[in-house]
């Protein structure tokens, strides 16, 4: 299907000059490329693409990466599942371990509609995860995570994650279904080391290990230590950002997303005010310098935000901005930036195609 077909365009007006800023304008030719770029080389692999849509939280988005070929979805709090789900999206794996009355009983209301699968890192939450199992009337998949070298939630040793396995083996309703990092970056040597311990102590133990999910887009075109691996888990991939650039994973021609601004400004020659601060942009450095670069001027970067206002270094520009010119600029982390609006213009090339609402913006519970 032709990836314009997912979508419902609301109008937004035909050229970029008409549109409201600050507001994301995506190039839907740029992410359509990354798109099947990326399931390309999934299909070479063997790999089963399983796309993290918190990165653009939209339906339509979804749909077309399934549509391409994608096995199904990830996703990072039960809200985004639901949101989803509600679209017909029915194959999800839900990577945050589910915790709580409420979110469990949201659990298996998602269970009794989807087969959908979550992750656990602890015993702790088994009761918890079988008790949704029994409310939904149906067993839940549960993949192990693993700590691999990024420090965050997931077991500590492989031996660690064949005890975990058992025990979700043991516990009624629910099905062991594999193993689920995300490694460190550039550390895919060390994941594979602890996955393939963790998988050969399980198949001795006379466990079967359905699926070995890693994920990650700065490591993305890396071949390394991919070799036990089933399935992959990306999601800046089809935007990518300012952060994927310095990782390698990108350049900026494969920049889908952009956020469009005003200059508001320019109170001395070095500096030019825009209308895009940390609510536009975000305030995640992601390890780089300022907070975004500007596309149509080389040199200028974000150097300083507050709520509302961009703070423009144009002091090594030569054509400087004036009150009023319009701006495009890569943010160094394209995820949070869907989450602050209500909806996103998509453009192809410069013709403005139309705007659409974010439809999981504000899911994190």
């Amino acid at each position: 299907m032709d990836i314009l077909s997912y979508f419902d365009f609301e109008p937004a007006g035909p050229r970029l000059e008409d549109l409201e800023t600050p507001v994301p304008v995506i190039d839907i030719g740029v992410v359509e490329n990354n798109l099947r770029r990326w399931q390309a080389r999934c299909d070479a692999l063997g790999l089963a693409n399983r796309p993290h849509i918190k990165t653009h939280k939209l339906v339509p988005l979804a749909k077309a990466q399934i549509g391409l070929g994608a096995k199904g979805i990830t996703v990072q709090k039960l809200g985004e599942a639901e949101v989803m789900a509600d679209a017909g999206i029915t194959d999800m794996l839900l990577t945050f371990n589910v915790v709580g009355e409420h979110k469990l009983g949201r659990l298996a209301g998602l269970a009794r509609r989807t087969a959908i699968k979550v992750v656990a890192d602890n015993a702790a939450v088994l009761d918890g995860l079988s008790h949704a199992a029994s409310l939904a009337g149906r067993d839940i998949e549960v993949l192990v995570e693993c700590d691999t070298g990024a420090a965050r939630n997931g077991v500590q040793s492989p031996q660690a994650a064949i005890a975990l396995a058992q025990a979700i083996d043991r516990t009624p309703g629910l099905r062991f279904g594999g193993l689920m990092t995300l490694p460190k970056n550039g550390a895919r040597g060390q994941m594979a080391g602890f996955l393939e311990t963790a998988r050969e102590g399980l198949t001795k133990s006379g466990l079967e290990v359905p699926a070995v999910s890693a994920g990650g887009s700065p490591d993305m075109w890396k071949d390394d230590g991919l070799d036990h691996v089933s399935e992959y888990r990306a999601g800046t991939y089809i935007y990518m950002d300012r952060m994927q650039m310095a990782a390698g994973s990108a350049t900026p021609g494969d920049c889908a997303l952009t956020v469009l601004s005003t200059v508001v400004s320019v109170p001395t020659g070095g500096r030019a005010m825009i209308d895009a601060g940390s609510k536009a942009l975000t305030s995640d450095l992601a390890g780089l310098e300022g907070f975004g670069e500007v596309r149509s001027l080389s040199g200028a970067r974000v150097y300083n935000m507050s709520e509302e206002h961009g703070f423009l270094d144009i002091s090594m520009v030569n054509d400087k901005p004036k009150v009023g010119d319009l701006v495009r600029i890569t943010p160094n982390h394209v995820c949070p930036v869907t989450n602050l609006f209500d909806k996103v213009v998509f453009v192809r090339g410069t013709e403005v195609l139309g705007a659409v609402k974010v439809d999981a913006r504000g899911t994190v519970q």
